[in-house]
């Protein structure tokens, strides 16, 4: 038999419909088809997931040449062995765990999408990606997502993108991080619609050590309307300046450029 006869002998035998052994994967069940098929081959990581869920080996799997049979007249042999044969094969066991890492998704889902996604692992690939209402792995996209590259409502990881981003570069309407891009953007460094940071650039007000836009408040400011930090500057000194210039802002919004323009030193 080749992969694709094995694959399908396999999952009847466990009593698997292509769907069952999709959702044991974390794929869709074209991709389980599209195997069965011959058009495609797993990934790596895919067929050490198929060797422990139908409990054989990857040489089983991948060797056209190699039966069940023999892979069970193998199991057997090695049982007769001194040991190191089977402690080499513990040893190669461990290390496809190693770099297959940790998997999970819940079988609870909201409109099809799983509740908890989580892909710990080496692979970078697409089926690296932890997809789910919450999300946590390298590649993380969800509602709830936690990452080195994160994408979500609300996101957490080097690389942010979401509603709400916290990153080291984080981009989103509201973000947070040492480089940061939106509509109201924190960080050392940021730029939006309304900027806090060491250095900062806000299309409509920008509050920073170094500011620039439409309307600045700093200690080295470049713009259209400028009030320039000093030692002793008042609350009621700057909120006078960004209610004269912006009367309809937003008045929390308003509280927090206020405080942050204060204590910008």
């Amino acid at each position: 038999m080749n992969l694709a006869e094995k694959i399908i002998f396999e999952r009847k035998k466990v009593g698997f419909s292509q769907e069952q052994l999709a959702e044991r994967l974390g794929i869709t069940r074209q991709a389980v088809s599209k195997w069965e098929a011959g058009s495609t081959i797993p990934e790596i990581s895919k067929l050490l997931a198929l060797s422990e869920v139908f409990h054989v080996s990857i040489d089983y799997l991948v060797k056209d040449s190699m039966e069940e049979d023999a892979f069970w007249y193998k199991e057997a042999a090695l049982e007769n062995t001194d040991g190191s044969a089977r402690r080499l094969e513990e040893k190669v066991d461990n290390l496809e765990r190693y770099i297959r890492g940790y998997q999970f998704t819940s079988k609870t889902k909201i409109g099809g999408i799983p509740l908890v996604s989580i892909r710990l692992s080496r692979n970078l690939g697409k089926d690296g990606v932890a997809k789910g209402i919450i999300a946590i792995g390298n590649v993380a996209v969800g509602v709830l997502a936690f990452g080195a590259v994160s994408v979500g409502v609300v996101s957490l990881g080097a690389l942010a993108a979401g509603l709400f981003a916290i990153g080291a570069l984080a981009a989103g309407v509201f973000a947070w991080g040492a480089l940061s891009f939106g509509i109201i953007a924190f960080g050392s460094c940021a730029v939006g619609m309304y900027s806090i940071g060491a250095a900062a650039y806000g299309t409509e007000i920008a509050v920073g050590v170094a500011a620039g836009g439409k309307t600045v408040i700093g200690d080295s400011v470049s713009g259209v309307n400028c009030l320039k930090w000093y030692e002793g500057i008042s609350v009621d000194e700057i909120e006078a300046f960004l209610v004269k210039y912006h009367p309809k802002l937003w008045e929390p919004l308003r509280r927090i450029l206020v405080v942050c323009a204060k204590y910008i030193h």
